[in-house]
């Protein structure tokens, strides 16, 4: 029977074979319930692929307001432990939703195709919900970076040169990054986000996604950027 709520792609990218789960939340009394539910059905539905949640390796949170994002990301960070462990986001986005729904996840999973033990996972320090960075399969996935600070431009002046940091310590630079995923407060100007990366970045990126979202983990963050990269052993 087919799980209403559920998208699923198979996606065969940089040599590898990647599963895209997207699931709304359904019948839930609070939103902690909606997502103690999605994370049973996408439990399942990795299983009918042969996966399991270790080789989960980033899963975004979309709420409709602020205490359904608290409440959905506290249930997350039950599940996000051990190898488990994957890059975290979260976003409030009303206008995302098609059902009565208060809380959805995406996720991205990994079909490993290289001997190993599995994930690397860096933690921040002092450890926090969200990982610094995991490496699998020679794939380097960063959690979302953001930081509170007053305008766009300063944001990116910080965010950006952190990620450059965590991506030297990683064994990647920009010119091995594969993804850049934006996600821009609907306050602010593309253009300006252009000109933050044009400081920054000074080598062609193969694919950045700007998506528009009204809210994130705290008041007075503007952006949040999701990088994917390959290491220098690829």
């Amino acid at each position: 029977m087919k799980d209403i709520g559920m998208h699923k792609e198979i996606v065969q990218w940089l040599g590898r074979e990647f599963v895209f789960l997207s699931c709304e939340g359904a019948g839930g009394a609070t939103p902690a319930d909606e997502m103690e539910g999605i994370f049973a059905r996408i439990t399942t539905e990795l299983q009918g692929e042969g996966l399991s949640r270790d080789q989960i390796i980033r899963t975004r949170l979309w709420a409709v307001d602020r205490t359904s994002r608290d409440l959905g990301s506290d249930v997350r960070a039950k599940y996000n432990v051990g190898q488990a462990r994957a890059a975290t986001s979260s976003y409030i986005m009303p206008g995302r939703f098609a059902s009565a729904a208060r809380v959805s996840l995406d996720l991205v999973a990994l079909k490993p195709t290289l001997p190993g033990p599995g994930k690397i996972i860096v933690e921040k320090v002092p450890p926090e919900k969200p990982i610094s960075y995991l490496i699998i399969d020679d794939l380097l996935v960063l959690s979302g970076k953001t930081v509170v600070l007053p305008t766009l431009s300063e944001q990116l002046d910080e965010i950006l040169p952190r990620i450059a940091g965590i991506l030297s310590e990683a064994g990647s630079s920009w010119e091995q990054v594969v993804n850049v995923s934006c996600h821009l407060h609907k306050s602010q100007k593309i253009d300006d986000l252009r000109k933050g990366f044009a400081k920054w970045v000074k080598c062609p990126l193969p694919r950045v996604e700007v998506a528009a979202v009204e809210g994130y983990s705290a008041v007075g963050k503007l952006i949040e950027v999701e990088v994917t990269a390959e290491t220098f052993r690829c």
